[in-house]
C-alpha cells in the first residue's frame, strides 16, 4: 500500500514537471509564430471613441436614478440627438497622454502617436496633451517637445492640460501648446536647469586606490564621479549649464511670449492659480471637464500607442497565458 502511495506521488511530480515543460514550450512557440508577424514588430495603436464612453456612464447613471418613464424619455430623447449628431458634421478633438519619467522614455509613444493622428487630423481638429512630468534630460524632453511642433506645424489647435504637474521639461513641452490649462493645485513651471553628482575621489584615496581618466580635448571631462575634480572644470560645467537655461528661457519666450521670464524663470515652481497670474498657463480647468465639455460638439478620440515588449516580457505572458488556459 505504501508502495502505491509512493509510485502515486511520483507520477504526479512527473506529470508536474511535465505539463510546466509544455507550457513553457509552448509559449516559446506562440511567441516565436506571433512575434515575427509586422503587427507585431510595429506595435499597436488602439483608439476609443470618448464620446461612447461619457454616454455609456450617463445612461447606467440615469438607470439608476429616473423613475421607468421618465428613464424610457431620456432613452428616447437620446436616441433622437444621436441620429441628428450622425446628419452633422462635427469637429474632432484627438486626446494623447503623456506620463514622463526622468528619461522621457513616453516619447518613444508620443512620436508614433502624432504621426498617427497627423495622417488624419485637420486644421478644424484639436489635440488635447494630458501631461504628467516632473522634468528630467534635456535632450529627451526636447523630442518631445519636437514632436508636440509638428502639430502646430500643421495649423492645428493644441492644448496641453495640467492636472497634477508639468515642471521643468514638462513645461517644456506645455509651453509650445496654443492654449495651456492647468488645475488649481497642479504644479507648473520650474524654468531651471540643475545637475548633481557625488565625488568619490576622497574615499578612494584613503582606501589607496587610484583612478585614472584619459581624455582628448580640453574639456571631454569637466566634472567626474571618482577623479579630483578642478576649479577650471567646475566653471566650464557651470558655464555648460547657464547656457542650457538660457536656451531654456529663449524656447519659452519662443513659444510663449506673454511669461515675465524674469519672475518665471528662476526656477521656482508655481502652483496652478499663482501660475495664472504669471501667464505661465491661460486657465484653470481640469483635463476631464474639459474634454467632457468638448463633446458635446465634437467627436472626442483617445489615441494610444503601445510600443513592441522586450522578447522575456512577451514570453513571460504567453507562458502565463498557456498556463491559465490549461488550469
Amino acid at each position: 500500500m505504501e508502495f502505491l502511495s509512493e509510485y502515486g506521488l511520483f507520477l504526479a511530480k512527473t506529470a508536474t514537471l511535465v505539463i510546466a515543460i509544455l507550457v513553457v514550450v509552448g509559449g516559446i512557440v506562440m511567441l516565436l509564430r506571433r512575434g515575427d508577424g509586422p503587427a507585431e514588430s510595429r506595435g499597436r495603436l488602439e483608439v476609443r471613441h470618448l464620446n461612447e464612453t461619457y454616454d455609456t456612464m450617463a445612461l447606467t447613471l440615469k438607470g439608476a436614478t429616473l423613475s421607468k418613464k421618465a428613464f424610457k424619455q431620456y432613452q428616447k430623447a437620446e436616441k433622437t440627438r444621436e441620429k441628428q449628431r450622425e446628419k452633422t458634421e462635427r469637429r474632432r478633438v484627438f486626446v494623447l497622454n503623456f506620463h514622463g519619467d526622468i528619461r522621457a522614455a513616453a516619447v518613444t509613444s508620443l512620436r508614433e502617436e502624432v504621426t498617427a493622428l497627423l495622417t488624419t487630423a485637420q486644421p478644424e481638429d484639436e489635440v488635447v496633451l494630458r501631461l504628467e512630468s516632473a522634468g528630467g534630460l534635456v535632450h529627451g524632453y526636447g523630442l518631445a517637445a519636437a514632436q508636440l511642433l509638428r502639430i502646430r506645424d500643421r495649423q492645428i489647435k493644441l492644448t496641453v492640460a495640467v492636472d497634477k504637474v508639468a515642471a521643468s521639461g514638462g513645461y517644456m513641452m506645455a509651453c509650445v501648446a496654443d492654449h495651456i490649462l492647468a488645475a488649481p493645485f497642479a504644479i507648473v513651471g520650474s524654468i531651471g536647469v540643475v545637475a548633481q553628482l557625488p565625488n568619490f575621489n576622497r574615499l578612494l584615496k584613503k582606501h589607496d586606490i587610484d583612478f585614472e581618466q584619459f581624455t582628448a580635448g580640453e574639456f571631454k571631462r569637466t566634472v567626474t564621479l571618482f577623479g579630483e575634480n578642478n576649479e577650471q572644470g567646475r566653471r566650464k560645467f557651470q558655464e555648460e549649464i547657464e547656457d542650457t537655461h538660457e536656451l531654456f528661457k529663449v524656447f519659452v519666450s519662443t513659444h510663449r511670449p506673454t511669461v515675465d521670464l524674469e519672475r518665471a524663470a528662476t526656477g521656482e515652481h508655481w502652483f496652478g492659480t499663482r501660475a495664472l497670474e504669471t501667464r505661465l498657463v491661460d486657465e484653470l480647468r481640469t483635463s476631464d471637464d474639459y474634454l467632457l465639455a468638448a463633446s458635446n460638439d465634437a467627436d472626442v478620440y483617445e489615441i494610444t500607442y503601445t510600443g513592441k515588449k522586450p522578447w522575456l516580457a512577451r514570453l513571460l505572458a504567453h507562458t502565463s497565458e498557456s498556463l491559465s488556459r490549461f488550469l
